[in-house]
């Protein structure tokens, strides 16, 4: 299921669980160290629905912008606190809850790529990847034992859940996309559930709370990303992005709208 070469995601029972590798950080920073891989994620205000995507690579401790800016949409409320890598501070932001309409702010690890190629023509990657089956449901039933879980239903033992994603249904949506590690460590019931980067079917269009971006960009983040750099998301507003630039240690803004 995964290409074993690069493990960050391991089969247990019918879960598919987040192994995630120790970081180390800062004492400032939310962003670790060893992250060599950086997608920025930025919008106008709390509100904005659209926005733009940044990939940094580091060189030599400093970052650097490696792509023009990609256009993103996000959830049809905005943004919110995800659960992260990151403090939340809720006088500056709402908290993300379940249902919200909410894209979660804050930094956050990435653990794989998923889609509905399969494996054997998915080789090349380096990075986990996982093929979606007729099988594959995200839970997002606050009520369930397997809330903000992938679980192939055909192996668990009781179905406890009254809502989920039918990952293999989606259509374009779900074709290929990225697993955004919010709310897993540990999960906490309501707190947000099934996020990702993946396809949009246009670019006039709001996300549940996901962020969107056109398939051949989100290809080449897939084939960019590289397990042993630690590709880390930051996703906020730009004025909270100039808020927390020196403390978390990212790249200056201006350097990126140049």
């Amino acid at each position: 299921m995964i290409m074993k070469s690069y493990i960050r995601v391991k089969a247990y029972l019918l879960i598919l669980i987040i192994v995630l590798p120790s970081y180390s950080q800062s004492n400032n920073s939310p962003v670790p160290r060893e992250s060599k891989q950086l997608i920025i994620v930025l919008t106008d205000s709390t509100s904005s629905t659209k926005g733009f995507l940044y990939r940094c690579d580091k060189k030599n401790g400093t970052w650097k912008l490696i792509s023009s800016k990609l256009p993103i949409v996000l959830g049809r409320n905005g943004l919110g606190w995800g659960r992260g890598l990151h403090q939340i501070d809720s006088s500056l932001l709402p908290v993300k809850v379940e249902g919200d309409g909410k894209s979660p702010a804050g930094v956050f690890t990435l653990s794989y790529a998923f889609g509905y190629a399969k494996v054997e023509t998915m080789k090349n990657l380096k990075f986990p990847y996982i093929e979606v089956t007729s099988m594959l449901e995200c839970i997002d039933d606050v009520k369930s034992k397997y809330y903000n879980q992938l679980v192939n239903n055909n192996e668990a033992d009781t179905i406890d859940w009254q809502s989920s994603e039918k990952m293999y249904f989606a259509d374009v949506y779900y074709e290929q996309g990225i697993v955004v590690d919010q709310n897993i460590n540990p999960i906490e019931k309501g707190a947000g559930s099934c996020i990702f980067l993946h396809n949009w079917a246009t670019p006039n269009e709001t996300s549940a709370g996901c962020t969107e971006m056109a398939p051949e960009n989100l290809k080449e983040i897939i084939n960019w990303l590289n397990y042993s750099d630690y590709p880390i998301l930051v996703q906020l507003t730009e004025p909270l992005y100039r808020f927390y630039q020196q403390q978390w240690e990212l790249p200056v803004l201006e350097n990126l709208n140049p």
